[in-house]
């Protein structure tokens, strides 16, 4: 069992939140990366239709759909969520939004300017603010509001509920600078994501006590700063009314209203259809559905999709006959039947011309679809098996899957800590390698697990420390048996003297059987001793390993044997398992070093059985991922590509438990589930499909640990030592023996990865710190216990008179920009009730 949640202050907190909704968990997407290129790296543009503030109609109301009511407006508490920081965003100061190649970029309308001033002794920044900005109530925005921000946030005082305080812990004063207009921020400790510090910023009166800033912005916000306020909120219509404030000073907001409504995900495209909202975030099926509405409307042709469009004209017929028949009963009952497939189709009908006037705008999410592998207990503890289950999927199979029939870009994703087309941006998946089936089933093989391993007893031997368990346990069954054996022996003398003869001659001849076996072992001991000959090589011998892919040992170069051009290399018995582990993390260190590895392929051929001889064939390197496993002496070569059943281990087959959401809005990831069952099945890993309710999946299941493998979503930040530090931290024991896990759900992580997150938060160069996350992604990926599969789409429903609005993509939307091309649609559609 592990702890989730940590006591108050005692770990870093994330600023960012995992995404936990139905519609977060649903359908995944891409991004584009090179294998050791930067500058390649693209990302997908937003798709907001862009349009010039003198194009823009004044006034009219916009409805946006959300999820659910926002339950805080507290970005900083545990349960504010995508509404709170949509609402949020649009009420108060956000110092460094992130642009659209996901960047924080400065934000003229507060600040002149923030930047270094000193880093030495300590990190200095001074802030300068706008001299214009100010608080609703007429008051400027200045340092008090800093500092009553960080005392709030810093963790020092447990009254105050937060659930982020990343980077506020690290400074140690705010003081006013040489006006009113300045605020200079000293840091006990240097901290590179400073810019990530107070957004939203909050006034003074909601941050300066514990009772106002744990209740007293829940529900209400008298006080903001931003281009809307705060005018209403009614839980019993479901809908956060902002207007425009008269005390913005920027551009002036387009709209007169912007009411955040809360609208279930399965229930958008009736709200689309009846015009109770301008904008919604919709799944592929309402996608669709626009795009056939779109594509009916100017075809003019009866629709050929919707209720009844699959009845064959047979079925029609006979429906017609039955409804019209001489038998009362079926007539009637087909009657009733064929008018509610009437009204569907007019009802559908009607939909479909609605949905005419919206255009779905597409990009990719800031958020990425990763399968996890619970590294804590079971099959996945032993990193062999998650690199097999890493090394056995088509990622690009899977992304092509999702987001190829929407259009987009359909590549997989290449790190954990950055996004296609961010600064900072590498593929690092060639720590881990390339899909491999051989490779896959080389690793399990070394792991242990092989066919007919199900069928099998547990075996003596064990890897690491439960090898030394088990020859614990060994050695006391050894003592108790001789203890018995000597109490028979004892029982023994007093047997009579016919038995001891007879007993005596069984023995004797026992003993010259197993002469004439040993003499026999040794005969074809010494035949396969003359057959290997000078391939065994000086190398097997002293390092007594070897490396599936790579016959030359790690850090050396290669030895050959006298004739390189018929050489093999002998399986020698493998050393500590540990062994592996080190190899791999010095392919991470190339990636992260040079962005390239040497991958060796290798094939392995079984002779003929009279041989009883193993052989590796050492193929020429080639640039890809890491190299295989190692293999002890005797490990059987690899299965065939297509392996039947599962394989096993001690008695045990080798399955895996998958838990995915049942809810309508996930067949996506269901879809993506069942793929990647097919593909481990190829490599004997079988999978035990578990569906539970979209609501408890997250908290009962994933939180919980409660899985061996699953799919869920994390956001994209512009501050990844910041966010990533909780998600792939090291485990820590806790006094029960349990674990602190933070929000690394996998259950895997290393003290190397941690000191390099905690090198690039305190690195104030940013292309070092780069260079650090770098190779902290390349080591993520050697762990094997998340493999980032795609970018999430993002498909957004929008009135096609709407403006500066849609797929944001990476950037903060401007909410002041929002409004109507045409003057007489502002309101159109959904102020009209169908």
């Amino acid at each position: 069992m592990s702890h989730v949640g940590v006591p108050r202050g005692t770990v870093r907190k994330r600023r960012s939140l995992a995404l936990l909704t139905a519609g977060v968990l649903t359908i995944p997407a891409l991004a584009g990366c090179s294998s050791d290129s930067e500058e390649t790296s693209r990302g997908v543009p937003q798709d907001i239709a862009p349009t010039a503030r003198d194009r823009v109609a004044d006034g009219s109301t916009v409805n946006w759909a959300v999820d659910a009511m926002p339950t805080t407006l507290n970005a900083f508490q545990a349960d504010a969520d995508s509404a709170t920081t949509k609402i949020t965003g649009a009420l108060l100061p956000t110092l460094f939004p992130m642009d659209a190649a996901g960047q924080p970029k400065l934000n003229p309308d507060y600040l002149e300017s923030a930047k270094i001033i000193e880093r030495e002794p300590k990190q200095v920044v001074l802030y300068k603010l706008n001299q214009q900005a100010v608080w609703s109530d007429g008051r400027e925005i200045g340092a008090p509001d800093f500092v009553a921000q960080w005392r709030a946030l810093s963790g020092k005082d447990s009254a105050f509920w937060t659930a982020r305080n990343a980077g506020y812990e690290r400074i140690e004063k705010i003081e006013r600078g040489a006006d009113d207009l300045q605020v200079r921020v000293t840091f006990a400790k240097p901290y590179a994501d400073w810019r990530s510090l107070f957004s939203p910023l909050y006034p003074k009166e909601i941050t300066g006590s514990p009772d106002t800033f744990n209740d007293g912005a829940r529900t209400a916000l008298k006080n903001t700063a931003g281009p809307f306020q705060l005018k209403s909120v009614s839980k019993a219509k479901g809908t956060v009314t902002l207007a425009r404030s008269p005390r913005w000073w920027g551009d002036k907001a387009k709209l007169d209203t912007l009411v955040f409504r809360a609208v279930a995900p399965k229930n958008r495209t009736k709200a689309l259809a009846d015009g109770t909202v301008h904008i919604t975030d919709v799944d592929a099926t309402t996608a669709n559905r626009i795009a056939l509405a779109l594509r009916d409307g100017s075809n003019g042709q009866p629709l050929t999709h919707g209720p009844g469009a699959d009845l064959t004209p047979a079925a029609a017929l006979r429906s017609w006959a039955l409804a019209h028949g001489s038998d009362d009963e079926q007539a009637e009952i087909a009657q009733a039947a064929r008018e509610k497939n009437r009204k569907a189709v007019v009802a559908y009908g009607a939909e479909q011309k609605a949905l005419r006037g919206y255009a779905v705008r597409k990009s990719l999410e800031p958020a990425y679809t990763q399968l996890a592998l619970n590294g804590e207990s079971g099959p996945l503890a032993d990193d062999r098996v998650r690199r097999a289950v890493a090394r056995a999927l088509d990622r690009q199979e899977l992304a092509e899957t999702v987001l190829k029939p929407l259009g987009l870009p359909a590549k997989p994703l290449g790190s954990h800590l950055a996004l296609a087309g961010q600064p900072g941006y590498k593929d690092g998946s060639g720590a881990l390698g390339d899909q491999n089936t051989k490779e896959a089933q080389a690793l399990l093989a070394d792991a242990g697990w092989t066919q007919g391993g199900a069928a099998e007893k547990p075996k003596d031997t064990k890897a690491g420390s439960e090898a030394e368990k088990k020859d614990a346990e060994d050695k006391k069954k050894d003592a108790d048996k001789e203890d018995r054996e000597g109490a028979e022996d004892e029982e023994g003398a007093e047997k009579t003297e016919a038995d001891e003869k007879k007993t005596d001659k069984d023995e004797e001849q026992a003993e010259k059987e197993t002469d004439k076996a040993d003499k026999a072992d040794k005969d074809e001991e010494k035949a396969d001793r003359a057959a290997v000959g000078s391939d065994d090589s000086a190398a097997s011998r002293a390092e007594g390993l070897y490396i599936v892919g790579q016959d030359d040992k790690p850090g050396a170069a290669p030895v050959q044997a006298p004739d390189a051009s018929t050489a093999t290399h002998v399986l020698a018995p493998s050393r500590a398992a540990a062994a592996q582990s080190l190899a791999l993390l010095r392919q991470a260190s190339a990636v992260s070093e040079d962005g390239t590895t040497a991958e060796a392929a290798s094939k392995a051929t079984a002779q003929d059985k009279a041989t009883a001889q193993d052989k590796a064939t050492a193929q020429d390197k080639q640039p890809g991922g890491a190299a295989g496993a190692y293999a002890p002496l005797g490990t059987a070569a690899p299965a065939p590509a297509s392996v039947k059943g599962p394989l096993g281990k001690d008695g045990k087959t080798l399955t895996l438990r998958f838990v995915l959401p049942s809810g309508p809005g996930s067949q996506s990831l269901r879809g993506v589930g069942e793929r990647i069952a097919a593909m481990l099945e190829k490599i004997g890993i079988g999978t035990e499909i578990t569906k539970v309710p979209d609501e408890s999946y997250f908290k009962d299941h994933i939180a919980s640990g409660d899985y061996d493998l699953a799919l869920y979503s994390w956001p994209a930040t512009a501050y990844p030592a910041t966010d990533g530090r909780p998600i792939y931290a090291k485990p820590e024991p806790a006094t029960d023996g349990s674990l602190l896990v933070e929000q690394n759900y996998t259950r895997v992580g290393t003290d190397h990865i941690d000191q390099l997150f905690d090198q690039a938060v305190a690195e104030l160069d940013e292309k070092a710190a780069r260079e650090l996350m770098k190779q902290a992604d390349a080591r993520i990926w050697a762990a094997a216990g998340s493999i980032p599969l795609f970018q999430r789409p993002q498909l957004v429903a929008v009135d096609k008179k709407l403006a500066n609005v849609g797929a944001f993509g990476f950037a903060a939307p401007r909410y002041q920009d929002i409004g109507f091309t045409d003057r007489q649609a502002a309101g159109s559609p959904a102020d009209r009730k169908k």
